[in-house]
Parts: C-alpha cells; structure tokens; sequence
C-alpha cells in the first residue's frame, strides 16, 4: 500500500543524504524513481546534492507547479514509475502537499518527502504544516546540537554568529548562515544570551 512520507529535521541532519540513498535502494531493485527539488534552491545546479558529496538528477518545481500533472507526464513519457521523491519539501505549497496524496491515492506510488520541521523563527513552514498535518508516516531525522543534546530547532545567524531575527522565512543558505540546536539553546541565542559558531563551510545541503 502506497503512503506519504514526511522525513523532517533540523538542518544538517542528512535529510538529503537519506533522500539520495532511498532513490539508490529502488534504483537497485529495478524501480525507477522521480527526484523533486524546488527551483528556489539552485545551488547544485539543477540537481540534489548531499554534503558528504552525493548528487542525482531532479526534476525542478516551483510554486505554481501541479505536482500531479507532472508525475502524470512522467509516467506518460518514461513508463511506470515506483516512488516520487522531494528534497527540501518544507517550500512545497498547501496545494501541492495535497497534489503529492494525490499521487499516494490515486496513482498508488508511494511519496517520500524530506525537509525542515520550522523556520528560524521556531515557526512552522507551510509544506511543513500541510505534511505534518496529512503524512501517513512522519519520521524524525536526528541531529545534535553543539550542547550534545538533540536538534529540533534551526537558528539564522550573521557573519559573527548571533542569531537573526528579523527577515524572510526562505532565504536560502547553508552552514554559514543556519545551525542546529536544542530548543533550550534557541531560546538563550535569540535571547541575545550568547553566540554561535557557525559549522565549517561546505556544501551547504541537507
């Protein structure tokens, strides 16, 4: 039976890389994937890439995507298909989180959705909300914050490590502009009760 997934995390908690290693399992099997990614985050050229250096090919979408249409074409042009796969799914619209049940419903292809839990602000992000709200499975990908307790939340720091609080909600970047921390940390750093140092940069996906 075909579900919808939602792998949820802080950042650098190797959403990404379990992305790239789900599509690999089917591939090896003989199943052919479909990788999303939103267009908005272009910084592997068109492709998903993990930070420890895996990479794929994926299909861009933006906003006014019909994420069933596409998947529909897909198969029309390539023959059947077996699993449907989105990176950074907190920038996925209302519409398009229920466009993916769809494809789970109506199509019986199973969607693994992969992305932040909240924003800089501890605020949920729409794709966020709408997964949490219809997955059929919601799994936590774990992280560690620098205090050696869990990451649940991700702050935005400047150039010298204090944390950011006014802007947009999507504003693209990577180890140097977001870390992971635990909530209690989030609250003493957007307190202004110290600093973070930001991790070494790299490359700056999931």
């Amino acid at each position: 039976m075909a579900k919808l997934y939602f792998y949820y995390s802080a950042m650098n908690a190797g959403k990404t890389t379990t992305l790239l290693q789900s599509a690999h399992n089917y591939r090896e099997r003989g199943m052919r994937t479909l990788i999303l990614a939103p267009r908005l985050d272009d910084r592997a050229g068109g492709r998903v890439a993990s930070r420890i250096g895996l990479q794929s090919d994926a299909v861009g979408f933006d906003a006014g995507t019909d994420l069933q249409q596409l998947v529909e074409r897909d198969i029309t042009a390539h023959g059947p298909l077996h699993c449907v796969l989105v990176d950074e799914a907190q920038f996925l619209s209302r519409s398009q989180v229920w466009q993916l049940s769809e494809v789970v419903d109506l199509l019986h292809i199973p969607v693994l959705c992969y992305g932040l839990r909240t924003d800089f602000r501890g605020e949920l992000f729409e794709g966020s909300q709408h997964l949490l709200a219809w997955a059929d499975e919601l799994v936590e990908i774990k992280t560690i914050c620098h205090s050696g307790s869990k990451a649940t939340m991700t702050v935005r720091v400047d150039e010298n490590g204090f944390a950011v609080h006014d802007g947009p909600q999507v504003e693209i970047g990577g180890n140097e502009r977001y870390v992971s921390v635990s909530r209690t940390e989030f609250k003493k750093v957007t307190r202004g009760q110290g600093r973070i140092e930001p991790l070494q940069p790299g490359l700056p996906l999931g």
